[in-house]
């Protein structure tokens, strides 16, 4: 393990529903304390179970008020009965202290440049006064280029990645996608990127005994999607094949997410109680556990569960949703065309036939890592070496003797 004297990294994460800003974060969290001694990492999350997952030592967090967001694309106040506005204005104050006592060498920002509604900007203004650096953290892709170039217009996002933000590091790779395809970024901009590879995953090492798997010793289809709020057509669909096809050869194990609303997971469980191959978990924070033993995947296409799917080496089937942005979709259609997943088009009809023969059909797809995906995985070494370079200098790393 390598020394970063005192290095503190504040994570800003704005998490309404849905988990996937959390866990990439915490993953990055994760690297950098592993990697360094002496690193502190604070994540700012809006995320209502961020209390459920398991942190190591000398990465914390402190939770703000959260929000949701609604079907028209507005937001309301999550947990206290008071005006939106309100709640933003406790956000903003919370994260501008939180920056102020905890004096952060680096503030990496997650995909939103200005925050939720513009809420970290003030906290970005005092930071680039003070030296801190800062960066734009960006998933491989952000969504459809016209939608991301309208959004971006009426946040005025392009003068903040000019004269606040230092670099942008977007966790994938150029030859899969560019994130700000179609947007007009001075080059100034431009220069700013930084393509570090997608962020490979583990199986975390558990020092207490587990609980069984779901599906004892018998194998099986592991079904996630994600926080579960808009992955209700998904497990339909799975649930429709089975019911369908009982003779099915392998069985499932349905993760329903935290966020599913509870009379669909009801109806969900008794459907699938009668069916005698498919497990029904609600939620579990160590998803990787299970889908390593899984002998395949069924999935959404959002950019956590396509990075497990890669350092697991998963056969899978996407069925990434479409709406309020279409980056699951591009995704999904992206890994599909380099032969790294089948994708099944969520537009149209979900005829029970077709997910059946996907599922009878996962055992003959090729495996990832015969399409390169292990090449693909670097983000993690690179993140940890910019944080080096960017917060202090570390000591070279101790390599083993040849033969040893």
């Amino acid at each position: 393990m390598e020394r970063l004297n005192d290095a503190r990294i504040l994570i800003y994460s704005h998490d309404s529903f849905g988990l996937g800003h959390l866990r990439r974060c915490r993953a990055i969290a994760h690297a950098v304390v592993e990697r360094f001694k002496g690193v502190s990492v604070l994540i700012l999350s809006g995320s209502p179970i961020i209390g459920s997952f398991d942190f190591r030592s000398r990465v914390d967090f402190v939770r703000i008020p959260g929000v949701i967001k609604l079907s028209d694309g507005e937001y309301q106040s999550l947990g206290l009965h008071i005006r939106l506005e309100q709640t933003m204005e406790m956000r903003a104050a919370i994260i501008r202290q939180t920056a102020l006592s905890f004096r952060p060498d680096l503030f990496i920002v997650d995909k939103e440049p200005l925050g939720l509604k513009g809420e970290v900007v003030p906290t970005l203004q005092m930071l680039k006064a003070q030296g801190t650096r800062l960066v734009l953290g960006l998933r491989d892709i952000m969504d459809e280029p016209k939608l991301l170039i309208k959004e971006w217009k009426r946040k005025q996002v392009i003068p903040a990645l000019e004269d606040l933000y230092d670099e942008i590091w977007v966790y994938g790779l150029e030859s899969f996608a560019d994130p700000l395809a179609g947007v007009a970024c001075p080059v100034t901009v431009r220069e700013k990127i930084l393509y570090t590879g997608y962020l490979r995953r583990a199986v975390p090492q558990f020092t207490e005994a587990m609980s069984p798997l779901p599906s004892g010793d018998q194998p099986y289809v592991l079904v996630t999607v994600g926080g579960g709020d808009d992955g209700m057509s998904v497990v339909d669909w799975v649930l429709r094949a089975y019911e369908r096809d009982p003779a099915i050869p392998v069985g499932a194990v349905l993760v329903l997410g935290p966020f599913m609303p509870p009379a669909m997971q009801r109806k969900f469980r008794e459907r699938a109680k009668l069916l005698p191959r498919l497990a029904v978990v609600t939620f579990d924070a160590h998803v990787e556990r299970l889908m390593e033993r899984a002998v395949g995947v069924v999935a959404m296409a959002g950019y956590n569960t396509f990075c497990e799917i890669l350092s697991l080496d998963k056969r899978a089937i996407l069925v990434p949703r479409t709406k309020p942005r279409e980056e699951q979709l591009l995704r999904a259609l992206r890994a599909a065309e380099l032969g790294l997943v089948r994708t099944l088009d969520p537009r149209g009809l979900h005829d029970a036939r077709v997910m059946a023969a996907a599922l009878r059909g996962l055992a003959q797809q090729p495996l990832p890592s015969s399409r390169g995906a292990q090449q693909m995985l670097g983000g993690i070494d690179v993140i940890t070496n910019l944080v080096a370079m960017r917060v202090g200098r570390a000591a070279p790393l101790k390599r083993k003797a040849a033969g040893t």
